[in-house]
């Protein structure tokens, strides 16, 4: 017993510094449709997510962090526009996020855009400095009052 409990110590332990499991969706409609529900923004990121060395930057250092987390988690509804180089991906996500792309006008990645639940663009964020969360959050806040 006492090995049990060392062990979910050890376990609780580990996990606290690591921001919560969020929810990446792929589809547009569905997510506006969560954000009107759940009175939140939409935010999408277009990203080379296994060749993109920015991307990846942009992934581990913001995306993944504890801060974004619990951003996310109370404000956002996610979605993963994705264009990876050796990942296997359906065809209809494949084409749907070619006409994201189109949609918002996007030649960089990463690419972050925010919108309203209305599909209404609130704001657009090319490329990534290495500045970690802070700044994004600052831009999400200042959006979401828009």
């Amino acid at each position: 017993m006492k090995i049990l409990a060392a062990f979910a110590a050890l376990a609780v332990a580990l996990s606290g510094g690591q921001a919560a499991e969020l929810t990446w969706l792929t589809d547009l409609a569905q997510a506006k449709a969560q954000a009107k529900a759940e009175h939140k923004l939409v935010l999408l990121n277009f990203t080379g997510s296994d060749w993109c060395p920015y991307c990846i930057k942009l992934d581990k250092q913001v995306l993944q962090s504890s801060d974004f987390a619990d951003y996310a988690t109370t404000n956002l509804v996610l979605v993963l526009v994705d264009f990876p180089r050796s990942k296997p991906q359906p065809e209809s996500v494949k084409k749907a996020n070619e006409a994201l792309l189109d949609k918002f006008d996007v030649t960089t990645y990463p690419t972050l855009v925010v919108l309203k639940d209305t599909g209404k663009k609130l704001g657009k964020i090319e490329g990534y400095d290495g500045s970690g969360p802070t700044r994004l959050l600052a831009k999400l806040e200042k959006w979401k009052t828009k």
